[in-house]
């Protein structure tokens, strides 16, 4: 996949993909940070004077997904409630699928609602939004980061927009490496390695870890989803992580596939050693506050303040070039990111399809951000998935001083796209 720099530029190149579910015919883009300050008043200035509909955007709880309910409540307060409705699917959404249907199908019952966001798109969505579209078909059904198989939700869904399951598969290990980690443990459970984007990251982290000449260890946790919930869940993390570390070593590197796994793993990694390069979904936000006991009230909403506060606190732990992040937080971006792309869409001003359109609107809520993405096709049918985007941010590693790893302009060797 060729790197392109640039402001919101998109080139095209497409790789061969053979024995996975998807070919990549693959439009990358770098986002820089030019511009941002015009795209936030295109964006903001144009669609604050548009006409009379609501947007609804629907989330996991705080204790699910802090970020991606924080960056809703942003997008509320910036466009008000009069205009922003807001909704959580239960916290145990798999044994609860048909209440998660109707959570995300009542926004429709709204005759001004014309876009709905369910972030993340969890089972059950592309459900929903099928019947949404059965009633409503003038409405905008919009799924960022995807739980369920990317073709299926892209049947349904006007939008898909995930993280790039695939060049970060191969940059997460290539980082590990490049700071000294001679281990890498991943933490996840039965639920999400049947998710073929989590299945597929997996075989690539394990690729990547030969060609780098490391050791690859599959970790299991409680899911968060069954009867043990979220406390029994981190408690879990809390217990098993001292042993891990004793018995891979500090040099081990760790990720978890789960948000709710990421505070106490945080915390235990700050205590007894290791390495952690990013959230699954990442953000200084994401386990970073729990973990050092920090109160960013003074901070919120003010990303750069917030790594900032993060940073001091990890390196004061002693954790200064062992733990990264994305310093805008993917989940906050997106749920506010893909409902101002969508009010662009609505005013006028924006295409659906557009990446430069999609950036523009990502732009707004992380302003010096550089991206890279690219768009799919499925290899089983030969057919480009137009509607689906995937994306990542640079990964920035704290310390004193902090740095950014430059991953967005490392070229993905195309062996991985056919991993699996």
């Amino acid at each position: 996949m060729r790197k392109v720099l640039g402001v919101f530029l998109a080139a095209a190149m497409t790789l061969s993909m053979t024995a996975s579910v998807f070919a990549a015919e693959v439009e990358t883009i770098d986002l820089g940070e030019e511009e941002s300050v015009e795209a936030e008043a295109e964006a903001t200035d144009e669609s604050g004077e548009a006409g009379d509909y609501h947007i609804g955007i629907v989330t996991g709880s705080v204790s699910q997904s802090e970020d991606d309910r924080r960056g809703a409540e942003a997008f509320q307060e910036m466009y008000g409630e009069d205009r922003v409705t807001l909704a959580i699917y239960p916290d145990n959404f798999t044994e609860e699928l048909e209440t998660t249907i109707q959570t995300i199908v009542n926004l429709s019952d709204d005759p001004e609602m014309k876009a709905i966001i369910v972030n993340q798109a969890i089972p059950g969505t592309t459900e929903a939004f099928r019947q949404i579209k059965e009633r409503r078909p003038d409405i905008i059904c919009i799924a960022g980061e995807s739980h369920e198989d990317l073709p299926e939700i892209g049947s349904a869904a006007d939008l898909v927009c995930n993280n790039d399951f695939v060049a970060r598969g191969y940059l997460i290990i290539r980082t590990a490496h490049e700071l000294g980690c001679d281990t890498f443990v991943h933490i996840s459970f039965p639920r999400h390695l049947s998710y073929e984007t989590m299945s597929r990251r997996v075989a690539i982290m394990k690729a990547a870890c030969e060609e780098f000449g490391m050791e690859f260890v599959m970790e299991s946790a409680p899911d968060p989803t069954t009867d043990v919930g979220v406390p029994g869940a981190q408690a879990y993390i809390l217990e098993h992580v001292p042993e891990w570390v004793e018995k891979y070593g500090t040099n081990s590197a760790y990720f978890c596939t789960n948000d709710a796994h990421t505070e106490p793993l945080l915390k235990q990694l700050l205590e007894y050693g290791g390495y952690f390069i990013e959230a699954d979904l990442p953000s200084p936000l994401m386990g970073y506050p729990g973990a050092l006991g920090l109160d960013l009230t003074e901070e919120a909403g003010d990303f750069e303040k917030i790594l900032a506060k993060v940073e001091e606190a990890v390196v004061e732990k002693g954790g200064a070039g062992r733990f990264g992040t994305w310093a805008y937080s993917y989940g906050y971006t997106v749920s506010a990111g893909l409902a101002q792309h969508a009010m662009n869409v609505i005013d006028g001003v924006s295409e659906l399809d557009n990446i430069d359109d999609i950036a523009k609107a990502y732009q707004v809520f992380s302003p010096n951000a550089a991206w890279n993405g690219s768009t799919y096709t499925n290899a089983d049918t030969g057919v480009k998935l137009d509607n689906v985007f995937l994306v990542y941010q640079d990964t920035y590693i704290m310390g004193d001083p902090g740095y950014y790893m430059g991953s967005t302009e490392i070229e993905v060797p195309e062996k991985y796209f056919t991993t699996k």
